[in-house]
């Protein structure tokens, strides 16, 4: 029997302990999506295709600014958690700014999208005792996590299938506490999840609703408050949770919902209670994300035009990509080594970066580029990044979108997480 340290050293195969690489970048602050890579103690210039700073609010001169001014003002870190120390101004106006853009009581900041989600979800899908929860089976793992720490009964529905989610609800006891838990943007497949007719079920059911707009805020919606938003039913979600690090450029989660929850939350989440809080110039920084894109419809307009771009330029070569819901533009590959051969090509030869998507972000079969055209990249960027692609593509014999029409549809859920 090996030890514990020998397991990991000798009877883990080596292949797999190589699963996962990681490419040193240096993103310019003011010329993003340019970046500068290191590897092998030399520095090169790439096009970044694969960021979440969606909307280039990580390098606006205003959240700059702010963050600037507030590590003058405060320093560099909060000094303490929430509860003991931590609480800065900036924090606190985060929450009410984030409350008052969704509509909601109130709103809690946590210090990543994960410990949001997870955090959170440890509380309110445990309380009260006997909570039954219907989760999509794409969701996130921190809501997995989050889930699975409640100790609530869990019901997992297709993906995106209100028929199946019907089922479920219909099978449980009228009486048992009902909550509804799903993404609008699903961070894989990048499709959008049919939110008025979920709205409608939980309506009917009585169900709770637990909804995560991480990949969909900044970006759609009036004021970029989200996709229920756009649809024009924010109202009939109870909780919205989202996330700082992507279309607000910076970092940290939130939740925002009724007040009696918010509060339940804050009192109760370990991962709210036992962890230092946000630096104040991060809080600050997402501060003014938040208020300039409440303003500007320019950034939202520049994603959707490349995004949208890209798309009919794929179509046009034949590459397969999982949905055009919406900016995320995942290409089908199919096979882990093709994969990241497509991904290091893509970098050697035309400086484009490009993540290879592999399990267990998706099912093994279903590797990806997860491709992310932002509101910082030009029309030509676009098109540029669409003949190289293409090019890849061809090189590598990779499977064509017209090889794929009996495939099944987006797929990226990890089933043995649930």
């Amino acid at each position: 029997m090996p030890t514990h340290m020998q397991y990991f050293s000798e009877q883990v195969p080596a292949e797999q302990r190589r699963t996962r690489t990681f490419l040193e970048i240096g993103r310019r602050a003011g010329h993003f999506p340019s970046a500068v890579a290191r590897a092998e103690g030399a520095d090169s210039e790439i096009s970044v295709w694969c960021s979440n700073d969606y909307l280039g609010m990580g390098q606006h001169p205003l959240v700059l600014a702010a963050v600037h001014d507030a590590v003058a003002k405060f320093g560099a870190g909060s000094g303490g958690s929430r509860n003991i120390g931590g609480t800065n101004h900036r924090h606190v106006e985060l929450e009410r700014e984030l409350a008052d853009w969704h509509g909601k009581d109130g709103a809690l900041l946590f210090t990543s999208g994960y410990t949001a989600n997870d955090g959170a979800l440890t509380v309110i899908a445990g309380n009260p005792p006997g909570t039954v929860v219907f989760s999509d089976e794409l969701n996130h793992a921190s809501i997995i996590d989050g889930l699975r720490r409640s100790g609530a009964a869990k019901r997992i529905f297709r993906h995106n299938d209100v028929g199946h989610l019907e089922e479920l609800l219909a099978a449980a006891d009228p009486d048992a506490p009902k909550l509804i838990v799903l993404e609008s943007v699903y961070s894989m497949s990048g499709d959008v999840a049919p939110l008025a007719e979920i709205a409608e079920l939980a309506h009917r059911y009585g169900a709770t609703t637990f909804l995560d707009e991480v990949h969909a805020i900044g970006m759609y919606g009036p004021q970029g408050a989200g996709i229920a938003a756009r649809e024009g039913i924010a109202d009939r979600f109870d909780v919205i949770m989202g996330t700082l690090a992507k279309g607000l450029g910076t970092a940290g989660g939130y939740i925002a919902g009724p007040a009696d929850l918010i509060d339940v939350v804050r009192t109760f989440s370990r991962a709210f209670v036992f962890t230092t809080s946000l630096p104040p110039a991060t809080a600050a920084g997402a501060l003014a994300a938040v208020r300039h894109l409440r303003a500007s419809e320019t950034e939202r307009e520049r994603l959707a035009a490349n995004a949208g771009l890209l798309h009919h330029l794929l179509d046009e070569a034949d590459v397969p990509y999982l949905s055009a819901d919406s900016h995320i533009v995942s290409a089908l590959v199919g096979d882990d080594a093709l994969c990241k051969q497509a991904s290091a090509l893509l970098l050697e030869r035309h400086g484009i970066y490009v993540q290879a998507i592999n399990a267990p972000s998706v099912r093994a079969g279903e590797e990806l580029l997860r491709i992310a055209p932002s509101a910082t990249h030009t029309e030509a960027d676009v098109q540029k990044f669409a003949e190289a692609l293409a090019g890849i593509w061809r090189d590598l014999d990779i499977p064509r979108a017209s090889d794929r029409k009996d495939a099944a549809g987006p797929g990226a859920a990890v089933k043995e997480l649930v």
